[in-house]
């Protein structure tokens, strides 16, 4: 990794690939487009530390539900990468940047975001969190993996209701939060939840209940069409007046712009199961009436917002795309774009940049003009991601995956360390020493010490 420039109290950095690990990128690049799905174990013999062969392979056991060895891969690709960090390179501070532009930096984002996932199903959601929140800092205004749309399931998860209300606080003025509809259900929901905790003054308890009943309203009037599908999900059958009524009946749900009905769709397939509670299903169902009561009456705001809906949600971005298909949320991946729908998505590399600032090129002996692997690429289908594995999985015969990855057994290779006060990573790395990050060791307590300033 070396430091590319400081601005602002802002320090820019990028990884670099050494030219014995820029030699092993090409025969990994090789491997995925031989359909051969070994090539990738063999590499990781000869080089135990390949970052995307790593990542490539985690999710290949992923798909196997090999679970462990999943994680195990992952946290040996995170450390990989901690061995390469620059001095000056902080997870804590929150003014280092990584540019997701840079293929090289693109392992990082990925494997963090993989190592939250295993951390979230596991029932971590305050270290999830943690993790959320050092992706968004890398890159913070573009936000590559759209963690935008995660980062409210995992505080209401976490029970961290003050840092989602101050996050929607400080960034709704240049961020426009509220125009997505997970902060949009998701911030009036922290609100309610706020309130009934007993050990809360009287009027601080009095405040959040109102300010969650104003917020609720507003979300249920721009976004109409979550009402309905979301009450599905809770087992909840809405009143005739209801169900039936203009506004909130099927007609709401079908007319959103497609961009629209994939946001919903995702906070749906992800939250759903947080509003199932007794106490929080009374409560929305007092704001549906407040709302139907403003229908009726024509209040203006009804008419502005539906305006405004057909007019910002004509098509998503490519991070949100990116996020959708990371996140493996079915609902979400049926509502993606036939653009996207029709391409094969890499694993170790989805939808990349159209930008990319690449810093190397491959050479031509290295090209090749097959079909990428069935195992190592992630067809995209009209209702869920389908890996093409079924038909090919030579190690089928083996309960632990069938690998001999001989990680034990070879010696310890050394890091390289470049000049300037640089290191580089090239594949050859010691096995996970007592004091990293993610050393085996400090795993077994699932405890992170990755504590984003808030």
């Amino acid at each position: 990794m070396r430091l590319l420039e400081s601005k602002k109290g802002l320090s820019s950095f990028a990884f670099e690939h050494s030219e014995e690990y820029q030699q092993t990128q090409h025969k990994f690049l090789a491997a995925v487009e031989s359909m051969e799905p070994n090539n990738i174990v063999v590499l990781l013999q000869t080089s135990p530390y390949h970052v995307d062969s790593l990542l490539q392979l985690s999710d290949a056991c992923r798909f196997q539900e090999d679970q462990e060895m999943a994680r195990d891969l992952v946290e040996r690709a995170l450390y990989s990468m901690e061995c390469a960090f620059h001095p000056l390179f902080s997870l804590t501070s929150g003014t280092c940047r990584l540019d997701y532009r840079r293929p090289e930096n693109r392992s990082f984002y990925l494997a963090l975001y993989k190592q939250m996932s295993f951390l979230e199903k596991r029932g971590c959601p305050r270290t999830a969190l943690e993790f959320c929140k050092l992706i968004l800092s890398l890159e913070p205004d573009e936000d590559p993996l759209c963690m935008l749309l995660l980062i409210d399931h995992l505080a209401l998860r976490a029970r961290n209701y003050e840092y989602l209300i101050r996050l929607f606080q400080e960034w709704e003025a240049h961020r426009n939060l509220s125009q997505l509809p997970n902060f949009a259900f998701s911030v009036p929901l922290a609100y309610f939840l706020l309130s009934q905790q007993a050990d809360l003054p009287e009027q601080e308890l009095s405040s959040a209940r109102e300010q969650a009943s104003v917020l609720i309203r507003q979300a249920l009037t721009m976004f109409p069409g979550v009402l309905l599908p979301l009450l599905e999900y809770c087992s909840v059958r809405p009143d005739a007046s209801v169900a039936t009524h203009r506004f909130f009946g099927p007609e709401a749900e079908i007319s959103q712009p497609p961009a629209l009905s994939q946001l919903v769709s995702l906070y749906l397939g992800r939250s759903h199961f947080l509003w199932k509670e007794p106490a929080t299903v009374s409560w929305l169902e007092e704001n549906v009436r407040e709302v139907l009561q403003a229908v009726d009456s024509g209040d203006p705001a009804v008419g502005a917002c539906e305006s405004r809906r057909k007019v910002l949600y004509q098509r998503a971005p490519r991070n949100i795309h990116r996020h959708v298909v990371l996140s493996e949320v079915k609902e979400a991946v049926a509502a993606l774009p036939p653009d996207v729908t029709t391409q094969s998505v890499m694993g170790f590399d989805p939808l990349p940049p159209l930008d990319t600032i690449y810093s190397y090129v491959r050479p031509e002996r290295y090209l090749s003009a097959s079909c990428f692997a069935p195992l190592l690429v992630c067809t995209i289908g009209p209702s869920f991601l389908l890996l093409q594995a079924e038909s090919r999985q030579p190690w089928k015969h083996n309960s632990r995956f069938g690998l001999s990855l001989g990680w034990g057994s070879e010696p310890q290779p050394r890091l390289e360390q470049a000049d300037a006060g640089r290191a580089r990573h090239d594949g050859q790395l010691p096995l996970p020493r007592r004091g990293g990050i993610w050393a085996a060791e400090r795993r077994r307590s699932h405890r992170f010490p990755l504590r984003h300033p808030s």
